[in-house]
């Protein structure tokens, strides 16, 4: 696809994101909840990608930070991961998404961890209406994390994080859009409890469950007249371990997502079939961050069915054989008016001494999801004897 074609797509796109609250949006058969910054919102590591994004229940590592950080006060002594993912290949070949992440045991109850998440969208092209050539640009946006969890008892943990976003999707005036750089600040507040039933040296469960709820924080602005929500959302997950001595384990995982923000309003239309800005169905969009949290479980037009249609379900498993080599497998699911991002998903690791390396990919089961075979690496060093857990 040539450079001219993504240009406008990346228009699109970035008109999409900032229109958000816009009525003319609202009347279409996929009714797709919007957000600012919603890069927030890719999983980075292969891990989490390779059991379909239901990598709550699983054991706390490094990439802990993205699921639930409050998982980190039940990981080891130190480590660090460095994930990659070519982006969109389909489309162009100079786009990735990578994430760094580390922690840092402070006492037996208190964990530092710190990431960065960078979406780089490669080089793209403004033009005008005509086809001319405005400018050239290359957008990206990344997240800065500092995270601290505690535990609060031997099985029950909870943590904070403050997260720096800082989005680029262009600057100066295209087509009468006035772009500039977004910049926001938002918190996690996260829970996490995992409790270990009939361990000896042959036998054992591992029961555990977290609740993250992600990215509360400023609205986001791109064009100085439309503010965007960020993509406040709630993960509720478990899962269960089943194992027959110390090192061989089989892990069943769930996730459920919630994006804790608006939905769009069916707005009336006059005699000429044209969109007013009168609210026939559902709840006005333009409020505040604390309204959109405690309301957005009750504020779908089309009612309880469509309130329900914006979970999205997740489900997978992890099989450790002898904490050196993992299989994993997952399906992610989305309802089709609300993304339809639909996926199977596949993961192998291989661990050596303190290095472990982890690979996903992706495979869309929906005609509509436009991110297809997707290839997600990490390499993560972590320090201290996980055997116990």
């Amino acid at each position: 696809m040539n450079r001219k074609i993504i240009s406008i797509t990346l228009m699109v796109l970035v008109w999409w994101m900032v229109e958000g609250l816009a009525p003319a949006s609202a009347q279409t058969n996929h009714r797709t909840v919007t957000t600012g910054a919603s890069f927030l919102l890719l999983s980075p590591d292969a891990r989490n990608a390779g059991v379909g994004e239901a990598g709550t229940g699983l054991e706390a590592d490094a990439n802990t930070l993205f699921v639930n950080p409050a998982k980190l006060a039940f990981a080891d002594k130190m480590g660090i991961s460095m994930s990659y993912t070519p982006w969109m290949r389909q489309l162009v070949e100079d786009e990735h998404l990578s994430y760094l992440t580390g922690f840092f045991r402070l006492t037996d109850r208190e964990t530092l961890g710190l990431s960065i998440k960078y979406l780089d969208l490669g080089e793209a092209n403004f033009r005008d209406e005509m086809g001319n050539m405005l400018t050239k640009y290359k957008p990206a946006e990344f997240a800065f994390d500092a995270s601290y969890a505690r535990k609060l008892g031997e099985n029950f943990a909870m943590a904070l994080t403050a997260r720096y976003i800082n989005s680029d999707l262009g600057v100066g005036n295209y087509n009468g859009l006035q772009m500039d750089k977004a910049h926001a600040f938002a918190v996690d507040v996260s829970i996490y409890s995992e409790r270990t039933f009939f361990r000896n040296h042959q036998f054992g469960r591992r029961f555990a469950w977290g609740v993250n709820l992600s990215n509360v924080g400023t609205k986001i602005n791109y064009t100085k007249s439309k503010e965007s929500f960020l993509p406040m959302n709630l993960r509720l997950g478990a899962g269960y371990a089943l194992y027959n001595d110390p090192n061989n384990r089989l892990t069943l995982l769930m996730d459920v997502n919630k994006l804790m923000v608006p939905t769009m309003p069916i707005y009336k239309q006059d005699e000429q079939g044209n969109i007013t800005n009168e609210i026939e169905k559902g709840k006005d969009p333009d409020r505040s961050v604390p309204s959109a949290l405690f309301s957005s479980l009750f504020d779908a037009p089309g009612g309880f069915k469509e309130e329900l249609s914006e979970f999205t379900v997740s489900g997978g498993f992890e099989f450790s054989y002898y904490r050196q080599f993992f299989l994993r497998a997952g399906y992610f699911h989305e309802a089709p008016d609300k993304g339809n991002r639909q996926h199977l998903s596949t993961g192998l690791g291989l661990r050596v001494s303190a290095f472990q390396l982890d690979m996903s990919y992706t495979m869309p089961m929906a005609k509509r999801y436009t991110v297809r075979n997707e290839f997600k690496a990490t390499l993560s060093f972590n320090l201290g004897d996980t055997s116990s857990q």
